[in-house]
């Protein structure tokens, strides 16, 4: 019989500078060796909940607890930071966050020096997981030098470096690419199967964290636990849409069609799921009823880039003689795998760095004079980090920066900011510190801080990490309107849903090149792009191919126009 690991009985967690409970009456025990899935919209706890496990509440984030919660039988408030460090190891959504160490080596070594290990051990150790994440060939450069993914892949190496009980991951998938999402999440399941590990996963991206098996899902909403089942019982469900989390999108297809979702035909993968010949039929007719319409953009070139070379030095070459421009009121995406060269793309545009060779040309003329605050007129950019971004204490002040930079009077700073703030969700927080947000929440900020402005070019890098399909939803249809009233949207991202659903162009660089120029259904339909650029086949082109259909790409054409068609009514 399998014995408790995680036991939460009647537990309560009401931060101290917070008027409600973030935790209402949790009763949750998750136990030896099973791997578990925690979802729910953002501010719904789920964070909070993960941090009560490590210790982090409360010996960093201080409140008010009640009810009982704990690991492996002995009660948390009964053990030191420490004690609880030894039993669960942790990979946290901010990679940033989590660095120590001055090389990669030193980071993942942390925790096997504070436990005083001997250098020949932690060597070997280091060495081990390094390889297991592969990033052992960075084991010398500096945590905070690397990309997205590989700051996530050295976050989870430090976690699986020793032996603990609980492994906990919160949000793993947020800074990876589709293909090295999907190794992490085999990386995940390797691990656990080997070694029978408790492992507990927050994540937004439920489709890519379903791609291997999970036993429960715990689906969190406003501090309580409104589902507990497994993924083939939850899936049929509308739970899942009601609570603001997105479906995988072969669900989403099938009940447009019309088609009956059961348990008993193992919805839980794409791969397991049962298609009978009463699907299929409906497929057949819901594709045939639905006519695809696409427009092609006839506006005036705005920003082009002209054979463009860079390296961070002259040993190593980043982006090689790069070439696409973007049209007037373009919403485009620029995809690719974690280090092929997507945000030093965007720090070319905004004048951080200077190109090699080439030439970046806006609405006619050469930029390459300009200085960066003479571009920050023109093109606002979103970073990837919200941190980096921060400068005030208060979120109203973080958006109205600009705003005040400028001079716009105080009353023309109110209105801008709150319209900003609703349409980002932020509107109820707006007299909060950003100290208490979560990451999620401190993206939103950044992106509302930049929106204000109302630059001619938009720039956001990975705009959708960390945020539930609810605010996702709002912050893309409010890019969308203004796409519509003539901004240029540029986004790098590595959301497939949202390069299909809100972009009509996809730049696909590869190791520094550009490999493709064309829309999202056919660049995720096409394996020799996937495979090049570290991407993941859609499921609606998996469902397709499984459902018979003559021509699946049309298929995923036409459910993209047909989902865009629904969500805007």
């Amino acid at each position: 019989m399998r014995q408790p690991v995680i036991e939460f009985d009647n537990f309560s967690f009401q931060y101290r500078a917070q008027a409600h409970p973030t935790l209402n009456h949790i009763n949750l025990t998750i136990y030896e060796g099973e791997k578990v899935l925690i979802i729910g919209p953002s501010g719904c706890g789920k964070s909070t909940l993960s941090n009560c496990i490590n210790g982090l509440v409360p010996f960093y984030y201080e409140g008010e607890i009640s009810g009982s919660l704990k690991i492996k039988g002995k009660e948390t408030r009964e053990m030191s930071i420490f004690e609880l460090s030894g039993q669960v190891g942790t990979v946290l959504q901010d990679p940033d966050s989590q660095f120590i160490g001055l090389t990669v080596a030193e980071d993942i070594a942390f925790k096997l020096e504070n436990e005083c290990n001997v250098r020949e051990v932690m060597e070997k150790k280091v060495a081990r997981a390094a390889k297991i994440v592969d990033i052992d060939y960075h084991l010398e450069e500096e945590p905070h030098n690397l990309s997205g993914g590989q700051k996530q892949r050295v976050t989870l190496a430090g976690g699986m470096v020793e032996d603990i009980a609980i492994l906990l991951f919160d949000e793993p998938l947020a800074s990876l690419d589709p293909a090295t999402g999907k190794a992490a999440m085999e990386l995940i399941e390797e691990v656990q199967m080997r070694t029978n590990k408790t492992t507990v996963i927050i994540e937004h991206r439920l489709e890519d964290v379903l791609h291997c098996h999970v036993d429960r899902i715990i689906v969190m909403n406003e501090g309580n636990i409104v589902a507990d089942k497994k993924p083939n019982e939850l899936l049929p469900l509308n739970l899942l849409s009601e609570t603001g989390i997105r479906e995988p999108l072969y669900i989403t297809a099938l009940k447009y069609a019309g088609c009956e979702v059961k348990a008993e035909s193992n919805p839980q993968h794409i791969d397991t799921l049962k298609v009978g010949s009463s699907c299929r039929d409906k497929l057949v007719k819901w594709y045939t009823r639905i006519s695809e319409e696409r427009v092609s953009n006839k506006n005036q070139t705005l920003l082009e880039f002209q054979n463009i070379s860079f390296g961070y030095n002259a040993q190593k070459e980043i982006l090689h003689d790069v070439n696409f421009e973007v049209k007037k009121g373009d919403m485009i995406s620029i995809v690719g795998k974690n280090g092929a060269g997507k945000s030093t793309l965007s720090k070319l545009l905004c004048g951080f760095y200077k190109p090699t060779s080439g030439r970046i040309i806006f609405n006619g003329r050469d930029i390459e004079e300009d200085t960066i605050k003479e571009r920050a007129e023109k093109i606002g950019m979103v970073m990837q980090n919200p941190n980096q971004m921060i400068s005030k204490a208060m979120i109203f002040d973080e958006v109205a920066l600009g705003l005040r930079a400028r001079g716009v009077p105080e009353e023309q700073v109110a209105l801008r900011v709150h319209e900003v703030l609703k349409v980002c969700g932020l509107y109820p927080f707006r007299k909060w510190p950003i100290s208490a947000l979560s990451f999620g929440q401190k993206k939103r900020v950044t992106i509302a801080a930049i929106l204000v402005l109302k630059p001619e070019v938009l720039i956001l890098d990975e705009p959708t990490a960390g945020q539930d399909f609810k605010h996702y939803t709002e912050i893309m249809e409010f890019l969308k309107a203004l796409n519509k009233e003539g901004m240029t949207i540029i986004m790098i991202t590595h959301d497939m849903h949202l390069m299909l659903e809100y972009t009509d162009r996809t730049i696909v660089l590869s190791e520094g090149y550009t490999i493709a120029d064309d829309i999202g259904a056919n660049v995720l339909t096409d394996r020799a792009i996937i495979g090049k650029a570290n991407l993941k086949e859609t499921s609606l082109y998996k469902l397709a191919v499984k459902a018979g259909l003559e021509n699946p790409r049309g298929f995923v054409k036409c459910f993209i126009d047909y989902d865009r068609r629904t969500r805007t009514r």
